[in-house]
């Protein structure tokens, strides 16, 4: 049972998070009624305020959980999340300047918006609208499930603790969607703020106080085996390509084209990315802690207590209640709680700019400024409690393996987006087609390497060796988007 200490400091701190929720509405005023207002917080966000907005955006509940839970797991497999988020910043500072101009000079809102224009093709358009609410839905719904690794170690011991953690999620979801309805992005913004500082004041505790307490990390590291943090020969092509696939999906999804469109100037916006990569160290720091739990014996007797399919997602929650004080775990174990509510706003927002500008707005172009920002508003608000729904209906190891299934397929519009911002030749048929096919492509691999059953793995056997998915479908996509695009372009010169 935990203490009370550990209880009064999680909710005090929580009361404060909705406060700045919904102080959201009138700091920095604007007219929540126009849609760039509300979704991108007017685009007057500087250096600072995005820095902690995408960081608050990227780094989630999630990536705090799921990382040491992978290196737990599995071992070195996973430290590829360190390199592949140092990677993705290099590929931000090429492309979301340029994105960023071109939204600012023309009011584009998505990435949809941009591809429109560009390709002049609608139908282009909402296929990437699609890609994107679909592969967003399981990306929250992970948000939720590191939440209630919170309070699955929170309530531990309790009578009907399954009925609590439930409950206690759906009021922080009914909060979370007030303050989002009435402060958009800009409540997003300060919680972000209030998530990132504490998130980065524990991943200080934790790195300092814990290896202290437990002998050092040499203790820590003799508590597994060599091979554990020695990657194999034959895992080589899998992390090179997770690096890369994920680097290169990571600014594709619809929550970090709002965090970087919502930026005040491209200029703040390089400065703000370039910055970034100190959540890379604060990553890499999280990912040792799924070798520091094995030192904690009070903590692995607690996971023990669970199957063995769930223990990796209670790492985090577990090591810090075992090794803080109390007052301070509470303080610890919030900041993950709300490292989800922030993340998953952002992204339902995203959601519901899609859905309300490249989709309904196609079939009732007509549709007024008035009801475009309400359908976006009930939309972002449907999307966060679709997720939640989808969260207490399937297991949470289903969450997680449609999540990989995600990045694969929002890494399909790769071609159109990011290409699309600098390669002129390119065509919308092609970029149809290698769409279409990237994402039939991607989902029959997943299946295959899961053996057509549950998913569990997005790594597909070559004569290379394991390789990520999201890599193969996007380079056959790339191929015929490419090769497709400078075939009609010699057509058309034969024809002249």
């Amino acid at each position: 049972m935990i203490s009370s200490d550990v209880v009064i400091a999680f909710v005090s701190l929580f009361i404060v998070f909705i406060v700045l929720g919904f102080y959201g509405k009138y700091w920095r005023r604007g007219d929540l009624n126009h849609v760039h207002e509300w979704s991108l917080a007017g685009r007057k966000l500087g250096t600072t305020l995005v820095f902690f907005l995408i960081g608050a955006d990227l780094y989630t509940a999630y990536s705090f959980v799921a990382i040491p839970s992978g290196v737990f797991a599995k071992g070195s497999l996973y430290f590829f999340a360190i390199p592949y988020v140092m990677l993705t910043f290099g590929v931000a500072l090429v492309t979301m300047p340029r994105l960023w101009t071109l939204a600012r000079e023309k009011g584009y809102i998505t990435a949809s918006d941009f591809v429109k224009d560009r390709f002049g093709s609608s139908t282009l358009a909402i296929m990437i609208a699609i890609t994107g609410i679909v592969a967003e839905l399981p990306y929250i719904a992970l948000q939720i499930v590191g939440m209630q690794s919170v309070l699955t170690v929170m309530f531990s011991g309790f009578a009907n603790a399954q009925v609590v953690e439930e409950i206690s999620l759906l009021i922080a979801f009914v909060i979370l969607a007030a303050f989002t309805y009435t402060s958009g992005l800009r409540g997003a913004t300060l919680t972000a703020i209030f998530k990132d500082i504490i998130i980065w004041i524990t991943v200080l505790v934790v790195i300092i106080a814990v290896p202290i307490s437990i002998g050092g990390f040499s203790h820590a590291f003799s508590q597994v085996k060599s091979s554990y943090v020695t990657l194999s020969s034959s895992l080589v092509p899998a992390y090179a390509t997770l690096i890369l696939g994920s680097a290169l999906a990571l600014y594709l999804y619809p929550h970090a084209i709002s965090g970087v469109l919502s930026s005040e100037s491209a200029q703040k916006l390089r400065k703000s990315t370039a910055l970034l990569p100190l959540y890379g160290v604060g990553l890499a720091v999280l990912a040792l802690m799924g070798i520091l739990v094995f030192a904690v014996p009070s903590a692995m007797n607690f996971l023990s207590g669970f199957p063995e399919s769930s223990r990796g997602i209670l790492v985090v929650p577990s090591l810090i209640l075992y090794t803080l004080p109390g007052w301070f775990a509470g303080i610890a174990l919030l900041g993950i709680f709300v490292g989800g509510l922030v993340p998953a706003a952002i992204m339902a927002i995203a959601q519901a700019n899609l859905l309300t500008r490249n989709i309904i707005k196609e079939i009732k172009p007509n549709i007024s400024d008035s009801s475009e920002i309400k359908i976006t508003k009930i939309s972002s608000t449907a999307f966060k409690f679709i997720a939640l729904g989808f969260v207490f209906l399937v297991p949470a190891t289903y969450a997680i393996s449609l999540q990989l299934l995600g990045g694969i397929l929002i890494a399909q519009i790769l071609p159109a987006v990011l290409f699309g911002l600098y390669v002129k030749s390119l065509k919308k048929t092609p970029l149809i087609i290698g769409l279409l096919v990237g994402i039939g492509s991607g989902i029959y691999m997943v299946e295959a390497a899961n053996s057509f059953g549950p998913f569990t793995s997005s790594l597909f056997s070559t004569v290379f060796g394991p390789i990520y998915i999201a890599v193969i479908s996007l380079a056959i996509n790339l191929a015929i988007a490419f090769g497709g695009s400078y075939a009609i372009k010699k057509t058309q010169a034969l024809k002249t």
